[in-house]
């Protein structure tokens, strides 16, 4: 089972009703979303948390009584909600290429998985930003789309798109060139 024996106390529970058009199938620990935009696989602690599919609802129970149980059961669920979200609708974000001076160019990489901007505040070495998963990037004039099934995986390229822009040792008050999360 594992390094802790599960003593019962009391068991919460939370029911998550599975989405029409979504296929769930859970072994142990590891729940795995089918749908028609793809599928997406995640594994739990499997000490911590139960979870068992039952007719059309996923049910996820802890056993014992702290903060932490109870905060961890709603995560799981939200992460099982968020899940059968991506593959039926997907995740996307929008973000905006800011510059003042120095025009932006930025490109997408797709055999090395990265967004190049080049010409940031007028510097000679290109920045980099990792595309996380199999997200889709796309640059359209000063927007970016970022597009997947995965939330954390659209929020993370969209972090490490930001964070590549990120200016260090100057006022950002009057230094206000980036790339900015719109929608």
């Amino acid at each position: 089972m594992g390094r802790f024996p599960r003593v019962v106390t009391q068991a919460q529970e939370i029911e998550v009703p599975i989405v029409e058009g979504v296929d769930i199938e859970v072994d142990g620990s590891k729940v795995v979303a089918k749908g028609p935009k793809g599928t997406l696989e995640k594994k739990f602690h499997e000490e911590l948390v139960e979870i068992a599919k039952e007719g059309d609802k996923v049910k996820v129970r802890v056993y014992g009584k702290r903060k932490f149980h109870y905060a961890y059961l709603g995560t799981v669920a939200a992460h099982i909600k968020n899940m059968m979200k991506g593959v039926t609708e997907g995740f996307s974000k929008e973000m905006i290429i800011v510059y003042a001076h120095f025009p932006m160019k930025v490109e997408v990489d797709e055999k090395r998985k990265l967004v190049v901007i080049n010409n940031f505040l007028g510097e000679k070495a290109p920045r980099y930003a990792k595309i996380v998963g199999d997200t889709k990037v796309r640059v359209e004039g000063d927007r970016i789309y970022i597009e997947g099934i995965s939330k954390e995986d659209v929020g993370q390229t969209a972090a490490n798109i930001r964070q590549a822009t990120r200016i260090k040792d100057k006022d950002p008050r009057v230094f206000m060139d980036g790339i900015y999360v719109v929608k």
